[in-house]
């Protein structure tokens, strides 16, 4: 299934573009729209630093457990000063009324993307969904199906004799019967999910790595390249970038990389 040609309209339509971009971008400047950096550090004065090495070079950034749990919600003002996208990686799992609350005080933050963990089960999915119901210019709602580093073997440990790819599956048609129509997925079940969702589907794929670069924690991994052949609609990339001597000249790569996909 190919690259979708444009994101969602009503989802494309809220980005905050970079300063001084120019109205009609090339290659690379969509690429930086689909671009996500996890901003998986310890303290809001590294994240501080990240976001000056990479200040005029990227447009999304993911906050997750590590840096809110350090820092709450005051770690989301500095992005939004900068006029950054962000996307709120939490994963609620919960009880229905809990997830809801949660997910209601996350839109109140002004993030893009807010995600939940799919096997929290139908009822929790619909209460998350009804919670952004009236909510203005509200975020995408995503699933997180099944984790990156969950291979097989892994998923088999807990009790899931299904594969990867068939889990995903049946959670995914779980979350569309209640009308949750983005998802975090790796590349290898983006496309089957693309042909679930059509093009306004939101594909969120994590466990990027260019050509070379150490897997890490993660089991499930694709170059840019693939993953945006398989219809993801956003990247997220974290220790390429962030750890990289040079995270700006990073990014420029994995964007290059993207662009020639696109």
């Amino acid at each position: 299934m190919p690259v979708p040609q444009q994101l969602n309209p009503s989802f494309a339509a809220t980005r905050s573009p970079l300063p001084n971009r120019p109205p009609f971008p090339d290659k690379i400047d969509l690429a930086r729209e689909r671009l996500i950096v996890a901003l998986d550090v310890p303290s809001v004065a590294a994240s501080e630093v990240l976001l000056n090495r990479l200040d005029g070079t990227c447009q999304w950034f993911k906050v997750g457990l590590e840096l809110f749990t350090t820092a709450g919600p005051a770690v989301l003002e500095p992005l939004a000063a900068r006029g950054h996208s962000v996307f709120l990686d939490l994963k609620f799992h919960d009880i229905p009324n809990t997830v809801a609350g949660a997910v209601r005080s996350a839109a109140a933050w002004g993030v893009r993307m807010v995600n939940v963990h799919a096997a929290g089960g139908p009822a929790m999915l619909a209460a998350a969904k009804a919670a952004l119901d009236g909510v203005a210019n509200p975020p995408e709602l995503l699933a997180v199906t099944v984790l990156t580093s969950l291979d097989s073997a892994q998923l088999e440990s807990t009790g899931i004799a299904r594969s990867p790819a068939h889990q995903v599956e049946l959670l995914a048609k779980m979350c569309l019967d209640v009308g949750i129509r983005g998802f975090v997925c790796s590349q290898q079940e983006a496309a089957a999910l693309r042909a679930l969702t059509g093009l306004d589907g939101i594909l969120v794929v994590p466990g990027i790595r260019p050509a070379g670069s150490d897997k890490n924690d993660q089991k499930r991994l694709a170059t840019p390249a693939q993953a945006l052949g398989a219809g993801a609609s956003f990247l997220v990339v974290g220790r390429p970038i962030t750890q990289a001597p040079d995270p700006a000249r990073a990014a420029e790569a994995i964007l290059k990389e993207m662009a020639e996909a696109l």
